[in-house]
């Protein structure tokens, strides 16, 4: 069984979409195969779901692996089966694909499936044409822009996706078709199941079409039993689906009227139906000498083909495509198309040339052996774990059929319903299962002060009062998570509001002091002023023993604002100066011009230390905080600028080291937040709009200006997804995520009220949002400003 973590991506969710048994397919029995051995590698913890296009209303009776069925010609399942794939969190999807198992003209309708996924996408072409009608065109184009990989099964197949269709050579991968593990073994041994022992068996099997060029046969057994009268043709499948209800028994029929008219009753075998996989193996073991005599040369893959060399059958085959490629090097005998002479005269020569024919078989069979479905499946899913890494470090834009979408310029308006939703009575719930409350995990302290903190900022703006019960709620819950004993906040909360530790983290106490701060300089109403002053006075203390440079920062925005109001509190002056100069004294020790940090590695709330930077160095006052505050700040953004000028935040899967690559993903919504509120603080020191223009540059990741251009922002919940990934965003709506978009909106809104006297100012910022990139670091004005 294979490792299913690969490079330290999961794949325990793996889909599917195809036909699948009991269809009676080619492209069925492939995903059957494949399915199959994809579920022994992935194991215990692994999942595996098919999607199966059906072909008549009533559908099939399918394993259970078959989650999801699609009618090949509705369209509105397609956009189902993405729906479903997307709930259901899948990792990865192979497509297989082949033009007329789709739905629309040339199967089009495969695209609308594509356009609307956010995993990775692994197509195996069954079928490429050199010569596509204008459908067929659009739809491999299609493929090609919505598959992270193209699996080719024949090395001329990856030379025409390039020479017919412009493909990337990076894109197109080789895994061979898969074959059963089957002994080379004498085909004496199965002779006597089906009658036919002491004879020489020839076989073809699959669906009948008339392609399949098997009247070119009949024609050559004449021959063929003129020197062997003890041969024996068995023709073994079933008319195609797709024939008979096109044209019937026709073919058939004519062909057993070919065996009649050359008197060939005791040498031919028709078996008109679909057998399982234990029989065809008997089949062919029974074989002596397989053949394909097909009339058209494009064809690019053969299972049928592709079982009988990997069985070590003997073979003789018309030169189509993947029958060149695979009996090269005298592993097959090759013979012109249509040509009944030919066919026979190879024939009889290997059952005349017995010591041959076997030294073939073994060429044929040793060949094959990187062919076994296990070594295919475990091609398919190492491949799966390739491009699942490479979308965590070069991440796709979503896939569109149509011209790319227009993002929208303006802001939403601010919504609380989710977070109306989120709270109860204890306070803020930490997660959701997509838009519905989790209350398995309870509650916690980061939480609930970043909600006090977005319900104050909200009645600042707008005096809603019936904000009130909230804020009372956020206040309470920190209110019991502080422990006058320990004079820290615990931060987790079990639904049964029961307390899971004894001590929270210093960053959870200095949001907590940052919540505390605020309601004190907004002072919603006396009770909440006098509740959160006493809070603040005990709690701060402790953090000036803190060793984090993140909780510094909490700690010294709640103090910013608490001085707001009470700016003669010598004490809580003293320890903003403490904490600023420690803050201040590990950028200097740390930073230099090309990477003006405080320390060797960017990790997470990044924004709030630039921030913390800018506030203290107006205030205490010293203009080099302010000048390091802009310098990082201003670094922070270019490195997370993408070529395409939109904001891609350092992933949480490996952050950015000095010296090292930037993690791409996770992106977490908090990082925004943090950023959003620099670049305002940014804009009050220096009076330069072109910050409130990065501001709204950083809040556009939300509305789908980012690394896969999809919207995080929920504007039917007024929820948040919890992250961008390298499928797309976590569609979970948590009450972090949900707080942190909330709070960049709320700090947008606050700025456009600071703004309002300035109309040009507002109307370029929020309206039109196009200040270039580059600009220069003005020299600091300290000026006295309203803490955000």
């Amino acid at each position: 069984m294979l490792d299913h973590g690969w490079n330290g991506y999961n794949l325990n969710k793996i889909a599917v979409i195809g036909t699948h048994l009991p269809r009676n397919c080619g492209i069925a029995s492939f995903t059957s195969d494949l399915s199959g051995k994809l579920e022994e590698e992935l194991g215990e913890t692994g999942r595996l779901l098919i999607l199966a296009v059906n072909d008549v209303p009533e559908g099939y009776t399918y394993p259970d692996r078959v989650r999801f069925e699609l009618q090949v010609n509705d369209l509105a399942d397609y956009q189902m089966a993405a729906d479903f794939l997307t709930i259901n969190r899948v990792n990865v999807v192979f497509l297989q694909h082949e033009f007329g198992i789709y739905g629309g003209p040339a199967g089009h309708y495969i695209l609308t499936l594509l356009e609307s996924l956010r995993m990775p996408v692994i197509t195996t072409l069954h079928t490429i044409l050199t010569e596509p009608d204008k459908y067929q065109r659009t739809v491999m184009e299609g493929l090609l822009k919505a598959s992270d990989r193209l699996v080719v099964m024949s090395c001329r197949a990856k030379e025409m996706l390039i020479s017919t269709y412009g493909a990337e050579e990076s894109k197109i991968v080789f895994i061979p078709h898969g074959i059963p593990d089957i002994p080379f073994v004498d085909s004496n041994y199965y002779k006597d199941r089906f009658g036919i022992e002491g004879r020489k068996v020839i076989l073809t099997f699959g669906l009948l079409s008339p392609g399949k060029g098997i009247e070119v046969m009949l024609e050559a057994m004449p021959r063929v039993v003129e020197k062997n009268p003890d041969a024996v043709y068995i023709v073994l499948g079933a008319t195609h689906p797709q024939v008979l209800r096109e044209r019937g028994p026709e073919y058939r029929q004519m062909l057993q009227r070919l065996v009649m008219d050359h008197g060939l009753q005791e040498n031919v075998i028709f078996h008109d139906r679909f057998v399982s996989l234990e029989e065809l193996i008997q089949y062919i073991c029974a074989a002596d000498i397989y053949v394909t005599p097909y009339l058209n040369p494009a064809q690019i893959t053969s299972g049928t083909l592709a079982y009988a060399l990997g069985m070590g059958k003997a073979v003789v085959s018309t030169p189509y495509w993947y029958a060149e490629e695979m009996l090269a090097d005298n592993r097959g005998c090759l013979v012109p198309f249509r040509d009944a002479y030919a066919l026979a005269e190879r024939i009889n020569y290997l059952f005349d040339n017995e010591t041959k024919r076997h030294a073939m078989r073994k060429r044929a069979y040793l060949y094959c052996r990187n062919m076994v479905w296990k070594r295919v499946a475990e091609d398919y899913l190492k491949l799966a774990g390739e491009v699942i890494k490479e979308r965590s470090l070069k991440p796709r834009p979503m896939f569109s059929i149509a011209a790319g979408a227009q993002l929208k310029d303006d802001l939403p308006p601010l919504d609380l319903r989710h977070l109306r939703i989120m709270t109860d009575s204890t306070g803020i719930i930490q997660h959701a299962i997509y838009a519905t409350p989790d209350r398995r995990y309870g509650y916690c302290t980061d939480d609930n002060a970043r909600a006090l903190i977005a319900t104050v900022l909200h009645w600042k703006l707008f005096q809603d009062e019936s904000l009130f019960p909230l804020m009372q709620a956020y206040l309470a819950f920190l209110a019991s998570a502080f422990n006058p004993d320990t004079r820290r906040f615990r931060n987790f909360m079990s639904y049964e509001r029961r307390w899971l530790e004894e001590v929270g983290s210093e960053d959870s106490h200095s949001r907590a002091v940052w919540a505390l701060g605020l309601a004190v300089a907004v002072k919603p109403t006396g009770a909440i002023l006098n509740m959160a002053v006493r809070l603040f006075d005990e709690s701060l203390p402790p953090a000036v023993d803190f060793g984090f440079p993140r909780s510094w920062a909490f700690t010294l925005i709640g103090l910013h604002a608490y001085l707001e109001r009470f700016s003669g509190d010598a004490k809580a002056r003293r320890i903003r100066e403490t904490l600023a100069r420690r803050l201040f004294h590990l950028f200097l020790n740390n930073g230099s011009d090309e990477w003006p940090w405080l320390e060797d590695t960017v990790t997470y709330a990044n924004g709030v230390l630039p921030h913390a930077l800018l506030l203290s160095g107006q205030w205490i006052p010293d203009g080099r905080m302010v000048e390091w505050g802009l310098r990082s700040l201003k670094w922070l953004l270019e490195i997370q600028t993408n070529e395409e000028g939109h904001i891609s935040l350092i992933g949480n899967n490996g952050w950015f080291r000095r010296n090292g690559d930037k993690a791409r993903f996770d992106q977490q919504p908090l990082e925004i937040m943090h950023l959003v509120n620099a670049c305002g603080e940014a804009y009050h020191v220096t009076g330069d709009t072109q910050w409130l223009t990065k501001a709204r540059h950083c809040m556009d990741w939300f509305f789908g200006k980012n690394d896969l251009l999809m919207p995080l922002y929920n504007s039917t919940t007024g929820g948040c997804c919890d992250g961008l990934t390298p499928q797309g965003p976590n569609q979970n709506q948590g009450a972090e995520s949900t707080l942190a978009c909330l709070l960049s909106l709320l700090t947008l809104k606050s700025l456009t009220t600071v703004l309002a006297h300035d109309d040009m100012a507002t109307q370029e910022v929020f309206e039109i949002g196009t200040h270039s990139n580059d600009f220069q670091l003005p020299s600091p004005t300290l000026w006295h400003r309203d803490v955000l």
